[in-house]
């Protein structure tokens, strides 16, 4: 393990850099929008554009990775990403925003595709889902810590969006001085969709609606925020404290599912993120800190459901297909994600913005209604026939590589 971390520090330390930059962007641009006056639709649009591409930059980044190569893909990425967020600082309306989220989503895609195939090439089998985990943790961490940034000056200057540019800008570094040579990449080949929906209903749906979910939370949940009167820094503990959570319920989560019926985790997941989602809704005008106990609940179930939905359809998957479904599932993810927040957003101009957690709550019933109807209808698999769970945080993983090999 130590010869494994030794031979991909670099990496990871720029994606510490990269994650902190990353969660600082989402919410600074979501709590930006609130403050311009967009209303909610709009900034679900203007937000959720990330998502799409992200899903083009999904298919076509390991195309251009196999041809150019890591770190060149690495750097000219990071660097546009740089530049595309200080234009976000100059540009300050809906249309340009719309479209560099779209490009800012194609680059993070394609850093997390150069990032994932780097460390898969330079672990063993054995040490792979060690690595794995440290490299999701890392993911969380920073883009937990990101949020707290937000302090560090007013979001209505610019300040903050050239304190991003420097974070990805730095990202770039390490990466780029790196004294190992860059591995071998081949473009996955990706299974259909309706082959992995007959073969895993449940692990097809939950993709898709944790993708939705937590898509609203990372771009409607600043928006949520600024118009429910919270101060800059209660925003920025409100979505510290959903992600941050999540760092510390991944693996027992997970843990617990390697050992009992997966789609039963997945349902209690569900309830438990439904009832504190109701509980915050509740406390958000009674006191913030009880409000943000429960969002910690709340995101520390939430975030788990993408990984438990990937490691049950890859519970019914040989290890050959593993790589080319998860590469699948990663863009039915980011679907969900871009469509989510466009459907949820359009329902908080309707119904009023605190509709945002009830909203959530009820789309968290739906998956654990369709989770309870899967289960009368499948018998439980064995935990010897399972594949290891290995957290995922939703968003920040574009090629597959490690999710399909996380279970060798």
């Amino acid at each position: 393990m130590r010869t494994a971390i030794a031979a991909t520090w670099t990496l990871l330390l720029g994606m510490a850099l990269l994650m902190l930059g990353a969660g600082l962007q989402g919410t600074l641009i979501g709590l930006r929008a609130s403050m311009e006056g967009f209303s909610t639709f709009l900034a679900g649009v203007v937000l959720a554009a990330y998502y799409l591409g992200y899903i083009g930059g999904s298919v076509l980044a390991p195309r251009l990775v196999s041809t150019v190569g890591h770190i060149r893909v690495f750097s000219a990425f990071t660097a546009l990403a740089s530049v595309l967020i200080l234009l976000q600082g100059v540009f300050v309306a809906p249309l340009p925003w719309t479209f560099l989220r779209v490009a800012s989503g194609f680059c993070f895609a394609g850093i997390y595709v150069v990032a994932e195939s780097w460390l898969n090439d330079r672990v063993s089998n054995e040490f792979r889902g060690l690595l794995l985990s440290l490299y999701m943790l890392i993911c969380y961490a920073g883009l937990g810590l990101g949020q707290l940034l937000l302090n560090v000056a007013d979001p209505r200057g610019t300040l903050l969006f050239i304190l991003v540019s420097v974070l990805i800008s730095v990202a770039m570094v390490p990466m780029a001085l790196s004294a190992t040579s860059a591995p071998e990449f081949r473009v996955p080949v990706r299974v259909r969709l309706g082959d992995l929906f007959r073969r895993s209903p449940l692990g097809v749906a939950g993709v898709a609606m944790s993708g939705a979910l937590s898509g609203c939370l990372f771009t409607l949940g600043a928006v949520y925020g600024g118009r429910e009167g919270f101060s800059t820094l209660e925003v920025s503990l409100f979505m510290a404290a959903a992600i941050l959570a999540a760092c510390l319920t991944q693996l027992p989560v997970g843990r617990l599912s390697d050992r009992i019926d997966r789609r039963r985790v997945i349902v209690v997941a569900c309830l438990l993120a439904a009832a504190a989602g109701a509980a915050a809704w509740w406390l958000a005008d009674l006191s913030r800190a009880a409000f943000l106990g429960a969002i910690a609940v709340y995101g520390g179930m939430s975030l788990t459901l993408y990984s438990l939905s990937l490691a049950h359809v890859n519970d019914q998957l040989p290890a050959s297909e593993m790589v080319g479904a998860s590469s699948t599932l990663i863009l039915l993810n980011g679907g969900g994600a871009f469509v989510g927040p466009l459907v949820v957003a359009a329902l908080m101009d309707l119904l009023g913005n605190d509709a945002f957690l009830p909203i959530l709550g009820a789309l968290h019933l739906v998956l654990a209604g369709y989770a309870l109807l899967r289960m009368g209808r499948r018998a439980p698999m064995a935990e010897a026939e399972k594949t290891p769970f290995v957290g995922a945080p939703p968003g920040t993983s574009s090629s597959g590589e490690l999710m399909g090999h996380s279970g060798d």
